[in-house]
């Protein structure tokens, strides 16, 4: 039933996920969980003028929220924080039917696209874009780490 959802293009994503070291010295760090499945994503990221500089993340998801995983980690850097702040939204919607697949850098988002029809995957895919968001939130309200380790 679910075979269609583990495309050949989602489980290359999963296979080569960049950025899977966590930065000890980052601004700010978030951790995500799935209430559904239990996939877990923890981001980290060096700001500087707005920037993301340095990004890092540990990745235990299934293979969804690890390809969302490897997008985010190989888009990421150079991107100004703003361009976060409704990402996770603008995915949400892709995933439920309401809206196109993600712009460059994020267009893989659409290889997503089998899963829109499997709603309980969708919290398992948004993990990163929701960290990401929350980062950035945090750093549009100065707000310090929110957590470390």
């Amino acid at each position: 039933m679910t075979d269609a959802l583990y495309t050949t293009d989602i489980l290359r994503l999963a296979a080569d996920i960049p950025r899977l070291t966590r930065l000890v010295d980052a601004d700010y760090s978030v951790t995500k969980v799935s209430p559904i499945c239990g996939s877990r994503v923890k981001v980290d990221v060096r700001i500087e003028n707005g920037q993301v500089v340095d990004y890092g993340q540990e990745v235990r998801a299934c293979a969804l929220g690890q390809a969302s995983a490897a997008i985010m980690g190989a888009a990421a850097v150079g991107l100004d924080l703003t361009h976060f702040e409704t990402l996770d939204a603008a995915l949400a919607d892709f995933l439920k039917g309401n809206g196109p697949a993600l712009d460059a850098p994020f267009e893989d988002t659409q290889v997503f696209g089998p899963a829109k029809d499997y709603k309980s995957r969708h919290a398992s895919i948004l993990l990163p874009f929701q960290a990401m968001a929350d980062i950035a939130r945090q750093a549009a309200n100065a707000e310090p780490v929110a957590e470390k380790a």
